[in-house]
């Protein structure tokens, strides 16, 4: 695996794998990597000839009290895993190689923005579009890999994908999730015991929502507070949203029918978990 921290030596080395006809995999990080991104990294390499892993943690997506500076990082560590998940190459800028200085463009996400995460970080996703474009055109991309687990970022790329005509698959991975249930990250870590053992009751919670939908339940309302009374009475965590929505559009569906997702977020003492399901709704 080769380490490159020059923006104009990744594009180098990316059309040199295209022009010997490799197919490029590409799956963008911001470090402290689990299994959640690993299983990023196993289905890229399923599916190319060469995999590209970036580590950057993108300064423009932290808003006004988000602590840029505490986010988890290490970089031996990850760098350990992506060579033994097959990386061929490990793409590690400095914030001043990816803004050599202050952006003279910058990209602006005006649809599902306004719901789930996206209501309560404004400008957040901006700057995960801007990075992403820029990231998108360094790497050249055949595929690339996001995890289901942040299903809104994922609808955010699929949109950005579609409106500026970038020529390569959206390739979406399902939520990892511990023998318990609990979706991966690197937010668990967090938690304190009594947090970790109640944690599970998220994906639990939203099972209950799914069984209601296969049960023959259509209201969106309903569905929403069997969902957050489940929460209140097996879990200590505060409950920031619970929300259902179409998707990946993420418009309000009063009768359920069609592609749906139900998402939530909860918030512990020292950690902020969010976790969601997508389902097909065919009558």
């Amino acid at each position: 695996m080769k380490i490159i921290k020059s923006v104009k030596e990744m594009q180098q080395l990316a059309a040199a794998e295209k022009a010997t006809g490799k197919s490029i995999g590409f799956v963008p990080t911001m470090g402290y990597l689990h299994e959640g991104h690993l299983s990023l990294l196993k289905k890229a390499k399923a599916e190319n000839e060469s995999v590209i892993l970036s580590i950057f943690v993108n300064p423009l997506q932290f808003g006004r009290g988000e602590d840029l500076d505490a986010y988890p990082r290490d970089f031996e560590h990850d760098k350990e895993l992506a060579e033994s998940e097959g990386a061929n190459f490990l793409f590690y800028p400095p914030v001043e190689e990816m803004y050599p200085a202050k952006p003279s463009v910058t990209a602006s996400v005006n649809d599902r923005t306004d719901v789930l995460c996206g209501k309560s970080r404004p400008g957040h996703f901006d700057g995960v579009a801007t990075v992403l474009a820029k990231l998108f055109n360094i790497t050249q991309p055949d595929r690339v890999y996001f995890g289901l687990k942040d299903a809104q970022q994922v609808a955010v790329v699929e949109g950005l994908v579609a409106d500026f005509c970038f020529p390569f698959q959206i390739r979406p991975v399902d939520t990892v999730r511990e023998g318990d249930g609990l979706a991966k990250s690197s937010r668990n870590v967090y938690l304190s015991d009594k947090e970790r053992t109640e944690a599970p009751e998220l994906y639990k919670s939203l099972l209950l929502a799914k069984s209601l939908i296969e049960s023959g339940e259509r209201n969106s309302k309903r569905i929403i507070e069997a969902v957050e009374q489940h929460l209140q009475e097996t879990c200590s965590g505060v409950v920031d949203y619970i929300e259902l929505y179409s998707y990946p559009d993420l418009k309000p569906v009063e009768n359920l029918s069609g592609r749906i997702i139900i998402a939530m977020a909860v918030k512990f003492s020292k950690a902020r978990l969010i976790d969601n399901i997508i389902m097909e709704i065919n009558e």
